[in-house]
């Protein structure tokens, strides 16, 4: 099982690095959500490989309060989203600075 611990960090490295690309990159917020989302089950996939390489539960408990978190976050982020796309605006980052019209 120690052989497949490096690997596991690996791709939760190279999982979160694009993800972070597509958050500094992309200017569509559905897409950066999308790349939100996989930076944070990249934590998970962390929290979880350290917690079946020590044996303990930690890792499990804390990968359920991430996706808690980011379901909360894509209900609130999906809710602005469509508010603002009902009003009419572009759907620019750079553009949605303020909420106001």
């Amino acid at each position: 099982m120690s052989g497949l611990f490096p690997g596991f960090l690996i791709l939760s490295a190279a999982m979160f690095s694009v993800g972070a690309a597509g958050v500094l990159v992309r200017r569509n917020p559905l897409v950066v959500f999308m790349c939100i989302e996989l930076m944070l089950n990249s934590a998970n996939l962390a929290l979880i490989t350290y917690a079946r390489y020590t044996h303990t539960m930690a890792g499990q408990v804390f990968a359920l309060i991430v996706i808690a978190v980011a379901a909360s976050e894509v209900v609130v982020g999906l809710a602005l989203i469509t508010g603002v796309y009902r009003s009419g605006r572009h759907l620019d980052l750079d553009e949605l600075s303020e909420m106001s019209e």
